[in-house]
């Protein structure tokens, strides 16, 4: 058994050997094969197909051991070569010659050109007149700037309408709504002094009757005070009333009247049957107030020509009523 099992052994090492020693052969083999198919693919690329190299068979295969698997490898022939395709070539690419049909230089730029100079503006008269439809451009237009004299007078026209207006509408006023007085005398003292100036309101009593202890201007009788056409006084008596003086102290009816606008009581002097009193008795320091008339005294009692003196006035000589106070303006206020 052993004998056996050595020399099958030995002779597997020597056909190993033995194809270790033809190896050099088959080498040569696969080298011719390499360079065979380097030749085929340079052919190609050239567009020629080689044949087989001269000199050199092909390679057959070896025989394979008693299993089938080869001890050595095997050279294999290169297939044979599929009929070749012709190649794809792109299209040709457009070039600036193509274009343009020159060289390929790039164009020349133009030469710059100097600009030309713009005419100066001169006016020049045509020689007749413009046509209908076309515009004169020398035509001056009016913007309606007005000149120094125009505005000149259009100010004057203004500041004449202003002040022609401002001097109607004092005379409107003055004859129908307000008036300024100046107080001359110190008749009204304490409530008014010398030289105070108070307005006059002259659409009262055409709204309303004359009230007691109103201060009214109204026209002065006929030789009550010499040079004075109007006076201020306040309404102590209405129309139809009796009016008397007792102990310094007015009475209206027989009541006592109370005057907290006296510096004192009891101030007033008596008076016997003035001017225009209805007094058919004919008894001293009385007076009976005719219809459409008023009587009035001074806020002076010892300083003031008023009632006692000329009598009772007439409503419709009354210019209207002392409301307000404007001088001094210290004093400024209503009365």
């Amino acid at each position: 058994m052993s004998a056996t099992a050595g020399g099958h052994t030995g002779a597997r090492f020597g056909t190993v050997e033995g194809d270790f020693r033809d190896g050099g052969d088959e080498k040569a083999a696969d080298d011719a094969w390499a360079d065979e198919l380097i030749e085929r693919a340079r052919a190609r690329t050239a567009g020629d197909t080689p044949g087989p190299v001269a000199g050199q068979a092909p390679p057959s295969p070896a025989a394979g051991t008693s299993q089938g698997i080869p001890d050595t490898p095997v050279a294999v022939p290169a297939a044979p070569a599929a009929p070749e395709e012709p190649l794809e070539r792109r299209p040709p690419l457009v070039t600036f010659e193509d274009l343009h049909g020159s060289s390929g230089a790039f164009p020349a730029l133009p030469a710059e050109q100097t600009p030309e100079a713009v005419p100066e503006f001169t006016q020049q008269v045509p020689a007749g007149p413009p046509a209908q439809n076309q515009p004169d451009p020398m035509r001056q237009v009016d913007l309606g700037i007005p000149g120094p004299a125009i505005s000149i007078r259009k100010a004057a026209v203004e500041w004449g309408s202003v002040i022609v207006g401002a001097l109607v509408m004092a005379l409107l006023v003055k004859a129908y709504l307000f008036q300024a007085f100046y107080i001359p005398s110190p008749s009204m003292e304490p409530t008014l002094g010398n030289g105070d100036r108070i307005i006059v309101n002259k659409l009262s009593y055409r709204l309303h009757q004359v009230n007691r202890g109103d201060v009214v201007v109204f026209e002065a009788p006929p030789g009550a005070v010499n040079g004075v056409e109007d006076l201020i006084k306040r309404v102590i008596a209405l129309p139809g009333e009796t009016i008397s003086a007792e102990a310094g102290r007015l009475r209206i009816d027989g009541g006592l009247l109370l005057e907290p606008y006296l510096v004192a009581q009891d101030l007033t002097s008596g008076f016997t049957l003035p001017p225009g009193c209805l007094n058919p008795s004919g008894t001293a320091d009385t007076c009976l107030v005719p219809p459409g008339h008023v009587f009035v005294l001074g806020d002076n009692r010892t300083n003031s020509k008023d009632g006692r003196f000329f009598g009772p006035i007439p409503e419709d000589s009354i210019l209207g009523r002392a409301f307000l106070r404007v001088w001094p303006l210290g004093d400024i206020g209503r009365l």
